[in-house]
């Protein structure tokens, strides 16, 4: 079952049912595509359009943010638990190396691609990764972006993790979904903490929601305009739609 939140569907799914949907698509070579959604996703979809029809269109929207699902629980979903991107990782890595699913990472820099397939290949016994790649930061040319797909496809990877951060990931996965016959999971920094380059936020702090102030402690240069421009907007908006919600169920 899907709930709106503010400009997204996200899936009412746990840990343990997401991960092993998308091993089952992996197993049975489906094109999918999932999204792991966080207050940013929600609201640069709901300033744009064409990215909400991305997120919108994908497979699977897992919830990622904290206050996401505070307003699931308040939407009708009681039960609804976190589906963090770094924890959604290490699941799928863990599955697929019992299952000989092939995995892939796409996204990082050169170093950090470097030492998550290390800590990946130390934490997880007989995990195969079949594709790496660190595209360059700038924009690619046709015949680039026509080998890196053709290097996936050749690679026989089934799961194929992409880091390049919100909203590039998943346009990036949108436009590709008909082009590779694997699922393709958004992580964005989950490369960064799996690859023990950025600290991994306390479990304390993630239970009362404050995930994004430890984040942005670690980072304020780079998180800061972003968590000004959305945060306070997203709970304006959450509380609007629940308030909604309320009058109709009275009326």
């Amino acid at each position: 079952m899907k709930y709106p939140v503010v400009s997204i569907e996200i899936d009412a799914v746990t840990l343990s049912s997401a991960r092993s949907r998308i091993v089952e698509w992996a197993q049975r070579r489906k094109s999918k595509y999932v999204c792991v959604a966080n207050v940013h996703m929600v609201m640069e979809a709901f300033d744009s359009e064409s990215y909400r029809i991305v997120v919108n269109s994908s497979d699977l929207v897992v919830p990622d943010g904290r206050p996401l699902i505070w307003l699931m629980r308040a939407l009708g979903s009681a039960s609804q638990t976190q589906v963090r991107g770094a924890n959604l990782m290490s699941a799928l890595c863990a599955e697929a190396s019992k299952k000989g699913v092939a995995i892939g990472l796409f996204g990082g820099t050169e170093n950090i691609s470097a030492q998550l397939k290390d800590r990946l290949e130390t934490n997880f016994s007989g995990i195969n990764i079949s594709y790496q790649y660190s595209p360059p930061f700038r924009d690619l040319s046709g015949d680039e972006k026509a080998k890196i797909l053709s290097d996936i496809r050749h690679s026989g990877t089934q799961i194929l993790f992409v880091a390049l951060g919100c909203p590039k990931q998943e346009k990036w996965m949108f436009e590709n979904r008909d082009q590779l016959t694997l699922v393709m999971v958004g992580v964005g920094a989950a490369f960064n903490i799996h690859a023990g380059a950025i600290m991994e936020c306390p479990l304390w702090l993630q239970a009362v929601g404050l995930e994004w102030a430890f984040r942005l402690w670690k980072e304020p240069r780079r998180l800061w305009k972003r968590y000004l421009k959305h945060n306070p907007r997203f709970v304006i908006l959450s509380l609007f739609q629940f308030l909604r919600l309320k009058n109709a169920r009275f009326y």
